[in-house]
C-alpha cells in the first residue's frame, strides 16, 4: 500500500474536501467565557433590553414616588389622603414635564390617583416576585428530583403534584384572603397572598423540569460525571440544571406575568388586597361604575398592568435565548463574507 503525499495532488492548494463540516463557533463568541457569551447574547436582544429599561423605570417610579417600608417618597400625596376635587378629578398632566397637581386625576372621594396607582404597582410587583421566587424554587426542586431519581421518588412527587393541581386556586385564595383579613393588618396581606399563590402555582413548572431532566439524564455527560464519582446533588445542580435553565427561565417569567393577572382578578372580585391598602385590580374594581364618565380611572392602572406583563415576558425570552446554547443568530452578511451558501 503506497502512501500519497501532497505532491501527488497538483492542485492541492485549491482542492476542497467533500463531506460533512463541523459547526464552527461564532466569531464573536471565540475567546469569551460562558458568562460573557450570555451577557452578549442578552444585550444583543433589542426587545429584551427595551423591556428591561421600561420595567426598571416602572420599578423605580413606583418605589420612590410614594415611599416604601417607612421610607418617604418624593411625591407630596399618599394613597389614603382625602383632598378637595380639582377640575372634577380629571388628570392635570399636560406634558412630560408639566404634571400639575394631580397628573393621573382623582377618584370620586378626592384621593390622588397617581399615588394610588404607584402603591398598587408596588403591591403587584412584590406579589409577582414572591410568586416567581417561591414557585420557581419549589417547581425546580420537585421536577428535578422526580426526573432524575425515577422510581418511587418520582411516583410520590408526581402524585403530590397532581393533588396540588386539583386545588381551585381562586377559591382557595379567596378563602385564605377572608381569613387573613381578620387576623393580620393590611401590610401583611400582600406577603401572605404571595406566599400562598407561590405554594400552589409551581405545578406546571415542575412537570416541565421533570420532562427536561428525563431527557438530559440519559446524555453522555451525565454518565461521565457518574463514572468520575460525582454525587447526585452535584450532577443535578451542576451538570443537568444549567442545560435546562432556558425552559426554567421562560416558564418562570410566564408564571410571574400570569401571577399579576391572577392577583388583579382576585383583587377585582374582592378577595385579594383589601382597603385601606390598594392594588391595581382593586383600583379598577372600586371605580368600575365610573367607566363611562371618567375613563382615565381605568387607563392608568390598566396601562401599568399591561406594561409589567409585557416587559416580564420579553425579558424572559431574552434570557432564554441567552442561556440556551442551541439559539444562534443567523447573519446573512457573515455567510456571504465566508463564501458559504445561505442554505448550508
Amino acid at each position: 500500500m503506497s502512501i500519497q503525499t501532497p505532491s501527488d495532488f497538483p492542485n492541492s492548494e485549491t482542492a476542497t474536501v467533500t463531506g460533512p463540516e463541523r459547526p464552527e463557533a461564532e466569531p464573536e463568541a471565540k475567546g469569551l467565557s460562558q458568562g460573557q457569551i450570555v451577557r452578549k447574547k442578552f444585550f444583543d436582544n433589542t426587545a429584551a433590553i427595551i423591556s428591561l429599561v421600561v420595567f426598571a423605570i416602572v420599578f423605580v417610579l413606583a418605589f420612590t414616588s410614594v415611599g416604601f417600608a417607612g421610607i418617604p417618597g418624593w411625591w407630596k400625596y399618599n394613597h389614603t389622603e382625602f383632598l378637595p376635587l380639582l377640575n372634577g378629578g380629571a388628570p392635570t398632566v399636560t406634558g412630560p414635564f408639566s404634571w400639575g397637581e394631580h397628573p393621573f386625576g382623582q377618584d370620586s372621594i378626592g384621593r390622588d390617583y397617581f399615588a394610588m396607582t404607584m402603591r398598587g404597582t408596588q403591591n403587584s410587583i412584590i406579589i409577582m416576585f414572591i410568586i416567581g421566587a417561591l414557585a420557581g424554587l419549589v417547581g425546580v426542586i420537585i421536577g428535578a428530583c422526580s426526573g432524575y431519581f425515577r422510581g418511587w421518588p418520582e411516583a410520590v412527587l408526581m402524585r403530590f403534584t397532581d393533588v396540588i393541581i386539583i386545588i381551585p386556586v381562586v377559591l382557595a385564595a379567596a378563602t385564605l384572603g377572608q381569613a387573613v383579613n381578620r387576623v393580620v393588618g393590611p401590610g401583611a396581606q400582600i406577603w401572605l397572598l404571595g406566599l400562598f399563590l407561590g405554594l400552589v402555582l409551581w405545578t406546571g413548572l415542575a412537570r416541565l423540569v421533570r420532562g427536561e431532566f428525563l431527557t438530559l439524564r440519559e446524555r453522555e455527560f451525565v454518565d461521565a460525571a457518574k463514572i468520575a464519582g460525582a454525587s447526585n446533588t452535584r450532577i443535578i445542580f451542576k451538570h443537568i440544571l444549567p442545560n435546562a435553565v432556558g425552559v426554567i427561565i421562560v416558564n418562570t417569567t410566564l408564571l410571574m406575568s400570569s401571577a399579576i393577572l391572577l392577583e388583579t382578578a382576585l383583587s377585582y372580585i374582592g378577595f385579594g388586597v383589601k382597603a385601606p391598602d390598594v392594588s391595581l385590580g382593586l383600583i379598577i374594581s372600586q371605580n368600575q361604575e365610573a367607566f363611562q364618565t371618567r375613563p382615565w380611572l381605568f387607563w392608568f392602572p390598566g396601562l401599568f398592568i399591561v406594561l409589567i406583563c409585557l416587559c416580564i415576558n420579553f425579558i424572559g425570552d431574552g434570557l432564554r435565548d441567552a442561556f440556551d446554547p442551541r439559539q444562534k443568530k443567523f447573519s446573512a452578511s457573515r455567510a456571504k463574507e465566508s463564501g458559504k451558501p445561505a442554505s448550508a
